[in-house]
């Protein structure tokens, strides 16, 4: 057992000398407190471990002392001590944010034992609150919006962190919702409990109630054991409904009842069980429109909506795209496991601003990371872009039908730029891939797509004219 830093507050001193003794005997750090004054005095110095103490204390009760250390945001564990006629007490003390209590005369080994469990749990809840920080980006880079609509988002998202309420996403996929959720539970005083992200469309229909509110053993066939289920999994923290929009009809009236009523009943049971949850839920469908179908239930999508929050898409935020690009670069490259940093070469970062981004950020961190993973060197080229990005429309530069005009060579240079743009497209923009098909090296490749602009001058508004001058 790891040694801890233990303080023993009894008034009792014949009491609180023999249970020092046997703590220090165990390998452990104590000091002593005979009342609740001098118990505080030693709390405040942050450094306890689990303070084992006594109800009934003259002056400043056990209790007292619980709710004042926690009042202070002194993070000590309590194990509450009690005769037999004040367990009533000591319930009370469990509700106060006890860890345990033990009922005098103490049993040494079951002290220990007692010792061992909660010192254990604040283990458990320090290396949480350390995975926690990882996952969430706490002290560590963080990306910072230009864009005033993400400022006034975020804004928006600190203000509602701070309550309890309700609070319904929406935004087009790949806009980032989850972290705008992630976000908001990080922010609140929640933070430190749970955040249980759903998908509500990947879950089957008929699985779903018992996958959210869990079910007793022989519910169903298959329920071989007890589930607890996701919300009260989430209990105390946030439970995340993404996807909220592909909820079915018959969920959503028991979705409701939990929102207004705080209780799930398990699949199979009778009893209902109270659950302390923050509801976030986001969507990239038109709740409003699903109402007026009677696909969506409009007391759910007012209970849902009580405060609001919209993600732009990428095309409406373009002042963040070249911070994001490069933001996203460096964590990719991280990710992929690069020894060196890898930068844009300025036609790649041109082209990536001028994209439109259909699946917003998400697309852009696929699109980063293939290129990463392509790269030769240190630099993302445009050949490491994919086809939708550096597409060109064949036909509008090189009509087949003009082929037939012309004297031989023109033919055969309007044949071969024809051949090149659609074994470029044929490979979905991969100019290696497309240099291989057709047996040429890839440095041929660029110096023919080089000719080729030399030849006939592309149109101003064409990806292939500011392609072919970056290379």
């Amino acid at each position: 057992m790891t040694s801890l830093q233990l303080l023993v507050v009894e008034d009792e001193p014949a009491i609180r000398q023999v249970v020092s003794a046997t703590l220090r005997k165990a390998g452990h750090s104590v000091d002593q407190a005979g009342d609740g004054e001098t118990a505080m005095e030693r709390l405040s110095r942050g450094d306890v471990d689990i303070a084992l103490c006594d109800i009934k204390l003259p002056g400043l009760s056990g209790i007292e002392l619980l709710r004042q250390a926690r009042a202070a945001n002194i993070d000590t564990a309590f194990i509450m001590m009690t005769a037999f006629a004040s367990v009533d007490t000591a319930i009370e003390a469990i509700k106060a944010g006890a860890a345990d209590y033990m009922i005098k005369p103490l049993n040494n080994e079951e002290l220990l034992h007692r010792l061992t469990k909660v010192g254990d749990l604040r283990g458990l809840r320090a290396e949480n609150r350390v995975l926690r920080r990882l996952v969430l980006g706490v002290n560590s880079e963080v990306f910072g919006f230009n864009s005033s609509a993400m400022r006034e988002m975020e804004n928006m998202a600190a203000k509602v962190a701070r309550t309890n309420s309700t609070v319904l996403i929406t935004g087009e996929s790949g806009t980032g919702k989850g972290v705008v959720a992630r976000l908001i539970h990080q922010q609140s005083p929640r933070a430190e409990g749970p955040f249980i992200p759903v998908n509500c469309g990947a879950i089957p229909e008929n699985l779903v109630e018992s996958e959210f509110f869990g079910h007793t053993k022989g519910a169903f066939t298959g329920a071989d054991k007890i589930r607890k289920g996701l919300f009260l999994e989430a209990d105390g923290g946030t439970i995340f409904l993404d996807e909220i929009g592909e909820l079915p009809l018959a969920l959503q009236v028991k979705l409701l009842h939990v929102i207004e009523q705080k209780e799930v009943r398990p699949v199979g049971s009778e009893q209902t069980r109270p659950v302390d949850v923050r509801i976030v839920a986001a969507t990239n469908r038109d709740l409003g429109e699903m109402v007026a179908q009677g696909k969506f239930r409009e007391d759910l999508y007012f209970r849902l909506s009580v405060f609001h929050i919209h993600v732009p898409p990428l095309r409406e935020r373009r002042q963040d795209l070249p911070a994001l690009a490069k933001f996203l670069l460096q964590r990719n490259t991280q990710r992929t496991g690069h020894r060196h940093e890898i930068s844009f070469d300025p036609g790649v970062e041109a082209l990536l601003m001028k994209y439109d981004w259909p699946g917003n950020v998400r697309e852009m961190e696929n699109v980063i990371e293939r290129a990463i993973i392509l790269a030769d060197g240190d630099h993302i080229t445009l050949a490491d872009l994919p086809l939708q990005i550096t597409k060109v429309d064949q036909s509008a530069h090189y009509d087949d039908s003009s082929q037939s005009s012309g004297t031989l060579r023109e033919q055969m240079r309007k044949y071969e730029a024809a051949l090149i743009f659609k074994t470029i497209e044929e490979t979905g923009g991969d100019r290696r891939a497309a240099a291989q098909k057709l047996n040429i090296g890839l440095s041929s490749l660029y110096r023919k797509l080089e000719e080729l602009e030399e030849q006939k001058p592309l149109p101003e508004s064409s990806h292939l004219r500011h392609e072919v001058r970056q290379e």
